[in-house]
């Protein structure tokens, strides 16, 4: 019958899992600290501005839309997961109940997975919409909400295994390293799921890549090719090389850490650079609101009257009226569907 710790502090599985856990507060950490609360101040003011501008602007009463606030959504509890954990770090870990914190790590784990999987979603629904030469899906509004519902479901259940039951206070030879009171496997499981979910990410944005490149190959050849269109297949091709370079660069270190771990590399010192892999993912929630929602002409436009609300307290906000006139009709494909968004 195992010995089970349900009964000790946090300092126990850190000094079992020879984690350093320091009693005062030493320039690091207080650099990490300040920083790290910066990062996130700013990610909830940025997804909080997405949210709203989504909200206020019936333009955007879309399928893309509605995944891309779903995204500011978790992306604004990411920040208030991490700000929880910069509130409960350092010094103060020490003083923390088991069950505040397998809260602190379950916040991470929900919101991150969460984003993630919003991520993939938004690749999936991107992939769908260009390969159909439509500037929206035909994903009916239920089934953008029961997407969303499941997205959150998945990050939950991810989010919260450990707490009630994937774990190690039960066998302390498999304790993590970075996450102390964590079971190896579960770290293992979750560093492949999300590798899994980039793998997926790589292979759809690279295919959405080459299509378009094709595709404005092979429409330049046409004396009807429009430059207007040339012009949205370019904008296209850049945002998708910065989504997969921010992602690739902001996730990739911190999963191969996290694997690392839950293999039990002994020469890998994964403690080092914890706290750095980790707001390298956080910066990601920053990065996320500005590309997928600045490179927007119209979300941009909406950024400005909400910033600029004092100046306008006169006046009612009016969502923008799309005209089509003789140069966007020639965007149109043959059988009617808007061309590929060149935006998102």
């Amino acid at each position: 019958m195992k010995h089970c710790f349900y009964n000790e502090t946090v300092g126990f599985f850190y000094n079992n899992s020879r984690k350093e856990l320091t009693t005062y507060w030493r320039t690091k950490d207080v650099l990490v600290v300040a920083l790290g609360l910066t990062v996130s101040v700013i990610v909830l003011l940025t997804n909080l501005l997405v949210i709203t501008a989504i909200i206020i602007n019936r333009r955007f009463h879309y399928p893309i839309y509605y995944l891309l606030g779903n995204l500011a959504a978790a992306d604004l509890f990411a920040g208030i997961a991490y700000m929880f954990l910069m509130f409960h770090t350092g010094p103060r870990t020490v003083e923390l109940s088991l069950k505040t914190w397998f809260i602190r790590q379950s916040l991470l784990d929900t919101s991150l997975t969460a984003s993630v999987v919003n991520l993939l979603a938004i690749a999936v629904e991107r992939h769908q919409t260009i390969f159909t030469m439509q500037l929206h899906s035909k994903m009916s509004n239920q089934r953008v909400m029961i997407l969303i519902f499941c997205i959150w479901v998945t990050a939950l259940l991810l989010g919260l295994i450990p707490s009630y039951g994937w774990h190690c206070l039960c066998a302390l030879e498999k304790c993590s390293s970075m996450a102390p009171l964590y079971s190896r496997s579960y770290l293992t499981f979750w560093a492949i799921s999300n590798l899994v979910i980039f793998l997926i990410m790589v292979v759809v944005y690279t295919h959405i890549f080459i299509y378009v490149k094709r595709k404005m190959t092979r429409m330049s050849k046409h004396t009807s090719f429009h430059p207007r269109y040339k012009e949205t297949m370019i904008s296209l091709v850049k945002t998708v090389t910065i989504i997969l370079s921010a992602f690739v660069i902001c996730w990739t270190p911190g999963q191969v850490v996290l694997l690392l771990d839950g293999l039990g590399c002994k020469s890998c010192n994964v403690l080092a650079v914890e706290k750095y892999v980790l707001l390298l993912a956080e910066i990601n929630s920053l990065i996320n609101a500005i590309v997928y929602s600045y490179r927007d002409n119209e979300m941009r436009s909406t950024f400005r009257r909400i910033l600029c609300f004092a100046c306008y307290r006169n006046s009612k906000y009016t969502p923008t009226v799309v005209k089509l006139n003789t140069t966007d009709r020639g965007m149109l494909s043959q059988n009617g569907h808007f061309t590929v968004d060149s935006s998102i």
